[in-house]
């Protein structure tokens, strides 16, 4: 039987919990009738609930991850995860973009573990403008959206980084709006949550760009790949009352 599932690439961390990074990311790809592909960007020493240490993989170790399997699988949309920094962020993206140059980045700008640990100190805007440049979206939640800009609330961080590439902004940390994500594309879309009874996942954020790369993947426009993500992410909230979320068919 001929391969007919489109291709979608991760790279993110590898938690052993399989709650979040690369493995969640997997999962998500699977249900979604997606073939993932899995780069490793670090290895976490971490559970549902409790985050030990990070090692992390150099730019070349991931990108000799990457490269055989561009050569041999048409892969157009990639999801990033966690990276040491900017500076490696910025070399795999160049890279990619060499390899592939038509490929779509999707990028979950984790900057700290839903555990605690945090990832990065904060660089310069200017840093990550010159980055998101490259990038076809990006889905930070409204303390990453302010941290990474350095503006005082999540939609003015938002606006800003919408004249780089597209934003998702997630309304989990939202005061104002809560669960109400917004997508910043040619116009402001609001996403409003269903009605569940959602429980905290570690990983969640993860899934939810997974799931929206999955479905743009299969060719859906942002806006509907960002809805059915979301619907998508609801359902694993929904799943149980741990940490841990399970994964469903749609």
């Amino acid at each position: 039987m001929r391969q007919h599932r489109p291709y979608a690439l991760s790279i993110a961390g590898l938690d052993p919990s399989a709650g979040a990074g690369l493995l969640a990311d997997i999962k998500t790809f699977e249900q979604q009738q997606v073939y993932g592909l899995g780069v490793a960007s670090a290895i976490t020493m971490q559970t549902g609930t409790r985050f030990n240490s990070v090692s992390w993989l150099s730019s070349a170790h991931i990108l000799d991850q990457v490269k055989p399997l561009l050569e041999e699988y048409p892969v157009t949309y990639c999801k990033i995860g966690i990276m040491e920094n900017l500076a490696v962020l910025q070399e795999v993206i160049t890279q990619l973009l060499n390899w592939q140059p038509g490929m779509k980045i999707i990028l979950d700008p984790v900057l700290k573990a839903s555990a605690g640990y945090i990832f990065h100190k904060q660089p310069h805007w200017q840093q990550w403008a010159n980055l998101l440049k490259s990038i076809y979206l990006v889905t930070p939640n409204y303390n990453e959206a302010v941290q990474l800009t350095g503006l005082p609330d999540g939609h003015s961080a938002a606006l800003q980084i919408s004249q780089c590439c597209h934003v998702l902004l997630k309304g989990g940390h939202n005061p104002a709006n809560p669960g109400v994500d917004k997508l910043y594309a040619d116009t402001v879309t609001d996403i409003r949550p269903g009605n569940i009874n959602a429980f905290p996942k570690h990983g969640s954020g993860c899934v939810l760009s997974a799931a929206i790369t999955a479905m743009l993947a299969k060719g859906e426009p942002l806006a509907t790949a960002c809805i059915n993500g979301k619907a998508y992410t609801e359902k694993l909230l929904a799943s149980n009352t741990g940490m841990l979320g399970y994964h469903s068919i749609i």
